[in-house]
Order: structure tokens, then C-alpha cells, then sequence
């Protein structure tokens, strides 16, 4: 019994060992969200306080804030889309910047619950803007030089995102600290992948269309896009800005705007590095422009 007993103990713990050895490898190959060993620790919410200490003395003195929010994304996306793009996002940009940190993302934006479509918990403006203010002032306390909002959600913004930045930047500049909204990460980005989908003869769309489902489809696979649901991703009729309403259209008040029925990973890969690639330029040109 007791040569069983050891032999058990010493299975089991090869078993641990392995699996061990094998992680680092799994984790080196995760999707884009996780964090890998190749990757620059730049995510604040994992790192230790003598981390951020040794970072901020290295010259990362720029704070990435991003909001995203909790809504509907339709019946195919999971509703923590803002928030799972968002961080995403963000920590692409941090990466490509080189002196930045990725501060945690706030979940919450403006917006309003349904009980029709349970999706959704949202804050007002007037909610919004303190807490923005709040933490940028914090992340001045902590050592930072540049802070940076964005948002990953069109309620608030530009608005809030705007007056809160220009509001500190009042404050703040005299002591070499600066504040910048970064809009053109979401609206530009997402208002010139819609104009490519119209000229590549794609349907263009709004909320939980082509550009959500895709972009969630590219960085979440199946845990953030229900897949078999793509094929009947079609909603409400996309109005053109400022149009009234067309009292003979069909609504089908699925929480889609448009059509997303061929939405993929490729499309999902094209609108996300576009996204990266207009906050790193705005952000580097925003940050010189006060240096």
C-alpha cells in the first residue's frame, strides 16, 4: 500500500510539474487580450507599487485611461463588449506608445437599463465627469506627466471626455502636467472602417453590426460572440444622421443597428489595428504638442 501511495504522489506530481513547464508556452500564444511574457508589463492593474515606481522613473509617465461601459451588443455579442475591447485597445496602445501605462478600464458610460433588453447598466454625464476627474488627478498624484482619456462607447463623448480634459489641462499645465482627450481611437477609427465597408461592398452599420461583432469576433472568438447567431445578426434600419424616422420601416428591436451577418475575424483584425494605430498617432501628436 505504501509503495502505491508513492508511486500515486510521484505521478501526480510529474503531472504538476508538466503541466507547469507547458504554461508559459500556452500563455505566450493567448489571444491578444491576455497578458504574454513577451510582452512589456504596461497594464497598471498587474502591476506592484515598485513596479509603477520603477516604470514612472523610467520615463512611462503617460496614463492611458479608456472607458468602455455595459450595454446590449445584440443577441450574438456578450455585453461587456466596451470593456473587453477596451482593454484590449488600450494595452495595444501602451505597447506601441513605449512610455505609457494602461490604467484599468471603467466599465460603466453613459447610457439607460432596459427590461425590454437586459443588457445594459449605465451612468449619467453629470456621473461621468467627476469620476473622470477623479481619477486623472489621481494618476497625477501617483507621478504622472500626460493623461490621457479615451472611451470605447459614443455616450459622453466628446462632450464630457473634452471638458474634463481641458478643464485640467487649465489647472495642471503651469506645472508642466498635462491632459488630453484622444477621440479619434473610437470615433475617426470607427467613422473611416465604416466608409471602407461601404467602398469594399459591405453593409454599413451601427451598434452590434459588421464593425462590433467583427472587432469582438477577431479578439474574443467564441467566449465574446455567440457564432451560430451571426447568420440572423440583422436589426433595425440604419438612419442617416439627423434623418427622421421612417414610420414604414421594420423593426425588429434586437438592440442591432444594420446588418452584421458578415462580420468575421479578418474584418474584426482590420478595425481594431485601425484603431491602435489612430490613437498611438493622435496621442504622439497631442503629447508634442505641449512638449
Amino acid at each position: 500500500m505504501s509503495r502505491l501511495l508513492v508511486a500515486a504522489t510521484a505521478v501526480a506530481l510529474s503531472a504538476t510539474l508538466a503541466h507547469a513547464q507547458a504554461a508559459p508556452a500556452a500563455r505566450a500564444t493567448s489571444s491578444a487580450t491576455s497578458p504574454t511574457f513577451a510582452d512589456p508589463l504596461v497594464e497598471f492593474e498587474l502591476m506592484t507599487w515598485p513596479e509603477v515606481k520603477t516604470a514612472l522613473a523610467a520615463g512611462k509617465t503617460t496614463a492611458l485611461f479608456y472607458t468602455g461601459g455595459t450595454e446590449q451588443r445584440g443577441p450574438q455579442n456578450v455585453n461587456g463588449g466596451h470593456n473587453l475591447l477596451g482593454k484590449a485597445t488600450v494595452k495595444a496602445i501602451a505597447l506601441k506608445l513605449g512610455n505609457a501605462i494602461a490604467m484599468p478600464v471603467l466599465p460603466y458610460t453613459p447610457n439607460r437599463a432596459s427590461a425590454t433588453i437586459p443588457g445594459t447598466i449605465g451612468l449619467t454625464a453629470e456621473l461621468l465627469a467627476p469620476i473622470l476627474e477623479r481619477i486623472a488627478e489621481e494618476a497625477i498624484v501617483t507621478g504622472f506627466k500626460n493623461i490621457i482619456l479615451m472611451g470605447d462607447h459614443g455616450g459622453g463623448q466628446p462632450d464630457v471626455y473634452a471638458q474634463v480634459a481641458n478643464k485640467l489641462e487649465a489647472k495642471y499645465a503651469p506645472q508642466g502636467i498635462h491632459v488630453f482627450y484622444c477621440d479619434e481611437v473610437y470615433s475617426k477609427a470607427n467613422d473611416d472602417f465604416d466608409k471602407w465597408l461601404g467602398a469594399n461592398g459591405y453593409p454599413t452599420g451601427g451598434h452590434a453590426s459588421i464593425i462590433d461583432t467583427s472587432e469582438m469576433l477577431y479578439l474574443g472568438g467564441s467566449e465574446w460572440v455567440r457564432k451560430d447567431l451571426i447568420k440572423d445578426a440583422l436589426g433595425d434600419p440604419v438612419r442617416e444622421r439627423g434623418a427622421a424616422p421612417d414610420p414604414n420601416a421594420k423593426l425588429l428591436n434586437n438592440g442591432i443597428s444594420g446588418d452584421g451577418r458578415r462580420s468575421s475575424a479578418e474584418l474584426g483584425k482590420r478595425v481594431f489595428e485601425m484603431k491602435v494605430a489612430y490613437g498611438v498617432k493622435q496621442i504622439k501628436e497631442l503629447v508634442a504638442s505641449k512638449h
